[in-house]
């Protein structure tokens, strides 16, 4: 298995970790333990994707990447970003501040719009094939 298809595979089960998490929303326990799992494996996947690819140094690159590359890199700089705002407002809701869980329902489905996101772009950076097929859809 290429490490690709490997890291593609993480990022599909994490996506079907978190989507399982969402409908155990009714078991609060469960609920956190399922989205903290799916997080943090998620942060990991960004992490082995970093020391093996240097996907940090490529991003950074922004001028010179394919256009799908830093789409992708902004869906998954975003996603992260709401996985902060959603650990801090569902610890405020676990601490009984209810006034948070309308804001935590609408950041969760920011944040899950924008892992699914990731994970759709993540098939169209991998390849310079795919990249010419959307740029001529686009364009």
């Amino acid at each position: 298995m290429s490490q690709a298809l490997f890291f593609q595979l993480q990022s599909l089960l994490i996506f079907s970790l978190m989507t399982f998490g969402i409908f155990q929303k009714h078991n609060r326990l469960r609920h956190v333990k399922i989205m903290s799992l799916a997080i943090l494996w998620d942060i990991i996947l960004i992490l082995q994707i970093e020391l093996s690819r240097s996907a940090i140094l490529k991003a950074s690159n922004a001028m010179e990447n394919r256009l799908i590359l830093n789409i992708h890199v902004a869906f998954a700089l975003a996603s992260v970003l709401g996985y902060a705002l959603m650990i801090y407002t569902g610890r405020k809701i676990l601490k009984q501040q209810r006034s948070f869980q309308p804001r935590h329902k609408i950041l969760g489905r920011v944040t899950y719009t924008l892992r699914f996101l990731t994970l759709v772009t993540s098939f169209w950076a991998q390849s310079p094939q795919n990249q010419k097929l959307i740029t001529t859809a686009i364009f």
